[in-house]
């Protein structure tokens, strides 16, 4: 049986709204008082904006695609919980770049996280269009998802890089971020 949208969606706006929080929360000041205390954390703080930038992305089409969606079944609600999964592990992955930005390990598990939460993502769009008719407005917005099929390219790409040079696979995923802070307006311009 189908069900409404707006309890997936405060679930989820919840859940988003923890993994902030939680973020945040890892944020320390520095324990001196002079500027240099202060630079020494910013690649701390730096991660937590690129990381809180990535979340609000999902925020918004999460919402976008909720707002478009007429109704929810079980499989919608798996998707849902699988993405929430992948994005409920930046916090983990954002303070250890954070600490360790220049170590391959952490950025590689950085780009992962990523990875793994913009292909949740797609399978949550693909399901929301399988289960709705053909002549459901969102098959027909998000097209070849294109913008989607880059990012996660350019998520293996960092990923590989990282292996190399971290700078290389950082770059990748800021790109990425920027890429999506260009608003897709199709969706928006339908509801």
């Amino acid at each position: 049986m189908a069900m409404q949208t707006s309890r997936l969606e405060a679930f989820s706006d919840g859940v988003l709204a923890i993994i902030i929080t939680i973020m945040v929360l890892e944020l320390s000041a520095p324990t001196e008082t002079n500027f240099r205390a202060l630079l020494d954390r910013a690649p701390v703080f730096i991660s937590y904006v690129s990381s809180f930038i990535y979340v609000g992305i999902y925020w918004n089409n999460h919402h976008h695609l909720f707002q478009i969606t007429r109704t929810v079944n079980g499989k919608i609600l798996w998707a849902n919980l699988h993405l929430l999964f992948w994005l409920s592990l930046i916090p983990f992955t954002t303070a250890w770049i954070g600490n360790n930005y220049d170590a391959m390990l952490p950025v590689i598990a950085y780009g992962v996280v990523l990875l793994l939460s913009a292909i949740a993502y797609s399978i949550l769009q693909a399901i929301i269009i399988k289960s709705h008719d053909n002549e459901f407005s969102l098959r027909k917005l998000v097209g070849s998802d294109r913008k989607g099929k880059i990012s996660i390219g350019f998520y293996i790409l960092g990923i590989a890089l990282s292996l190399v040079n971290t700078w290389l696979g950082i770059a990748c995923y800021v790109f990425v971020a920027i890429m999506w802070l260009i608003p897709d307006r199709r969706i928006e311009e339908s509801i």
